[in-house]
């Protein structure tokens, strides 16, 4: 599914307008830690953080994620929010945790994504 379709099943909001949301949601990786995140996400998870700084754009085209989730309703970085833009990185927001983000996606893909 895409990203707008997995925004909409798993009650995410989305924060960056249009672009991107036609990339392909294959599962989900949740952590914090960018380096670990560079090397262990797969291209076209939707990747769950509490960062917000401009970082988290290069680590998503780096590794080819689908989207940014920003979990805990954590407010975006404008600078963030307009290099996703930019760059058709899809940012979303939730008022949820990661963990019941993690949740709704399993409700979603099952146990078949990431």
């Amino acid at each position: 599914m895409d990203v707008r379709e997995f925004a909409a099943k798993t009650g995410l909001r989305i924060l960056t307008g249009e672009a991107g949301l036609g990339k392909e949601v294959s599962g989900v990786y949740t952590g914090d830690l960018l380096s670990w995140v560079m090397s262990h996400a797969d291209k076209g998870d939707a990747w769950i953080t509490v960062h917000t700084h401009l970082n988290i754009i290069a680590v998503a085209q780096l590794t080819e994620i689908s989207c940014i989730i920003i979990p805990e309703g954590i407010c975006v970085e404008e600078a963030t929010l307009k290099k996703a833009v930019h760059e058709a990185v899809p940012i979303l927001g939730s008022p949820m945790s990661s963990y019941h983000i993690c949740c709704k996606a399993y409700e979603v893909f099952g146990n078949n994504g990431g």
